[in-house]
């Protein structure tokens, strides 16, 4: 009796136990792409001469890439999600930036 328990607790561990490694696997492998998405997408941001771009906060699960915060104009928050979309990986954006400002046309008084 105690022979067959524990010929079925190898046979399960051999069993599952490589399917729950290679889940593991691919979680930790998701979260270091997702990683280094964020930090391509912060980087476009910073370094293409978009200073209204800066602060704004990025965040990605699996692929989708969660820009947020407040940038000056329309223009600024579509450039961030066009910057955002050229990175490698990335399989959608979500542009929940607002603009502080209705317009960025000068005012005629």
């Amino acid at each position: 009796m105690i022979r067959r328990l524990l010929s079925a607790i190898v046979i399960l561990t051999l069993v599952i136990g490589p399917a729950l490694v290679a889940g593991a696997a691919d979680s930790i492998g998701t979260k270091l792409d997702d990683t280094a998405i964020t930090t391509k997408v912060k980087a476009k941001l910073t370094t293409d001469k978009v200073k209204n771009l800066v602060k704004v906060h990025v965040e990605t699960k699996d692929g989708v890439v969660h820009l947020a915060g407040t940038v000056p104009t329309d223009a600024d928050k579509a450039e961030a999600e066009r910057l955002a979309r050229g990175i490698d990986g990335v399989k959608e954006v979500m542009n929940e930036l607002t603009v502080s400002s209705p317009s960025a046309s000068p005012s005629t008084k």
